[in-house]
């Protein structure tokens, strides 16, 4: 199968949560004997962080603008069995308007911050990557995020097939390593900065690093504005490139989640960090949202919602967080790994060609 796509970043993960679960997902994919190319604009902020410039298991096309990658981007799509475009694709609603009206491959959008567009659309607003109006003349819409989005789909957007396709780790990538000194933490936490994560970065990290400064805590993550007061004991690192994550969490002694506002309202919205970290046999302290305990319970993490919670956590001795640990390590190779995604989406698209054929059949 030739699956084409249009998306933010598969090149570089500095700033963004997509470039890592499209790696898991499109190497397995390839070794699933599948063929992806993937279109990305080439951005000078992701050019100066970024990880790679091709990659074995994917056909990167970088382009300066739409217009110039056109005319070959829509004869690559029009014979692709799938075109997929995704959220935060630059021009993404100009690009689905010309793919949207070929008539060979199966049309996908894929939301990764489901949310986030929802939130942009309830307030009036416009996005570049989704016209709402396109929802409905996608064969299938992909979910980052599960629960009452998908419902949301359906019945207020009108999409003919809505499907979620969380997060996913790659366990090649993604394993238990010997640590970095440099990385070594109490308590680590990876995240770009966001407004609305802020307050809890604030309870769960801040202040519980301010009450144990015998303790040793990481923070690493970009946009974070300056000057910003950090207690003397944390270490900040504006970046951590995904070849040394492996490191971060298995240096980390305890490794935190945060969720983002918008996802956790809407629940079912487990990050990649979540698999990653557990991938990693890292124990996991995360806030709390509805549909975790379908990901996770809390055999498997600690689920904290104060500062005192977190201090609990990082006091616990060493045999019971390996226990938690290798429990979530477990769950998340037999559920959460990109050949997992990789055959729940394969599954997607038959199941999108099936309904396209009955619907056909049905106008004959």
């Amino acid at each position: 199968m030739q699956i084409t796509i249009f998306g933010l970043t598969i090149s570089s993960a500095w700033g963004n949560g997509h470039a890592t679960p499209y790696r898991a997902l499109i190497r397995a994919l390839h070794r699933l004997g599948h063929s992806v190319r993937f279109y990305e604009k080439d951005v000078w902020y992701y050019a100066r962080h970024r990880d790679f410039y091709e990659l074995p298991y994917c056909d990167l096309k970088f382009y300066s603008d739409w217009d110039s990658i056109r005319e070959e981007a829509l004869a690559d799509a029009a014979t692709a069995d799938v075109v997929l475009v995704a959220s935060y694709c630059p021009e993404g609603a100009r690009i689905s308007n010309e793919v949207l009206g070929l008539p060979r491959p199966l049309k996908v959008f894929y939301d990764l911050d489901t949310p986030v567009t929802f939130a942009k659309f309830d307030s009036g607003e416009s996005t570049e990557y989704l016209d709402p109006r396109q929802i409905s003349a996608f064969d299938l819409v992909l979910s980052f995020t599960g629960g009452m989005a998908l419902r949301k789909l359906k019945h207020e957007y009108g999409a003919q097939m809505a499907r979620p396709l969380y997060g996913c780790v790659d366990p090649d990538v993604y394993h238990r390593v010997n640590a970095n000194s440099e990385l070594r933490s109490d308590l680590s936490y990876m995240g770009t900065y966001a407004v609305d994560r802020q307050p809890k970065l604030e309870e769960l990290f801040l202040e519980p690093a301010r009450q144990a400064p015998e303790m040793r805590f990481l923070l690493a993550g970009s946009l974070y504005p300056w000057p910003w007061y950090f207690p003397e004991n944390v270490n900040k690192l504006e970046h951590v490139f995904p070849k040394q994550h492996a490191e971060l969490y298995s240096s980390s002694r305890i490794t935190l989640n945060i969720t983002r506002k918008d996802m956790a309202e809407s629940g079912f919205c487990p990050s990649g960090r979540f698999f990653e970290a557990a991938a990693c046999g890292c124990p996991i302290v995360t806030d709390t949202w509805e549909g975790l305990d379908t990901f996770f319970t809390e055999e498997e993490i600690f689920v904290v919602d104060s500062t005192s919670a977190v201090l609990q956590a990082l006091n616990l001795d060493g045999a019971a967080l390996e226990k938690l640990a290798l429990r979530a390590q477990q769950r998340t190779l037999d559920e959460h790994t990109g050949t997992h995604r990789a055959r729940e989406l394969l599954k997607y698209f038959e199941e999108a060609r099936s309904n396209n054929r009955h619907a056909q059949s049905e106008v004959a």
